[in-house]
């Protein structure tokens, strides 16, 4: 029993570095770009939750959707969390099963490059605004953050999932 429960907390703990690390990244990125903190999340729960499609209008000053912002937060949340979960749900299989070790392996790559396709898929009206290397970046950044917070609760999880490189 103590497993799973560490496994839904460490997934939960991965969840939520990966929601804020993309968070930031975001919000950096607008503010560097001079757009306001918030440009790109109110820009993606306008086109999921509103029905925005054409970017175009966001050249004019527009007022940002509060409620939009909290939805796609909250999906972005759920979303993260519910990976996190997966994630860590895989490493542990692989800890207990090392044959299956680099099949884990495979999965949590292979869900990297789905997470990368399907949100630059779902926002190619916007990549004026949503570069694809922003997307990469961002998701980049969140694996990287959240892989070290694994691999310093589990040492050896590095070494057991990839191991040419032990």
């Amino acid at each position: 029993m103590v497993p799973v429960i560490r496994t839904k907390k460490d997934g939960v703990v991965v969840g939520l570095i990966a929601y804020a690390s993309v968070a930031v990244f975001y919000s950096a990125f607008d503010l560097f770009a001079a757009r306001g903190a918030f440009y790109t999340v109110d820009l993606l729960g306008k086109a999921v939750f509103r029905g925005l499609r054409d970017p175009s209008v966001l050249q004019y000053p527009i007022q940002p959707d509060w409620m939009s912002i909290f939805w796609y937060n909250g999906l972005h949340l759920v979303t993260s969390l519910a990976i996190g979960l997966v994630v860590v749900a895989l490493i542990e299989q692989a800890e207990r099963h090392p044959a299956r070790a680099r099949l884990a392996f495979a999965a949590i790559v292979a869900g990297f490059v789905v997470t990368v396709l399907g949100v630059g898929v779902a926002t190619e009206p916007f990549r004026p605004l949503l570069p694809w290397w922003s997307i990469v970046v961002a998701n980049g950044f969140a694996t990287l953050l959240a892989g070290a917070y694994v691999t310093r609760k589990n040492p050896g999880v590095w070494r057991l999932m990839v191991p040419a490189a032990g």
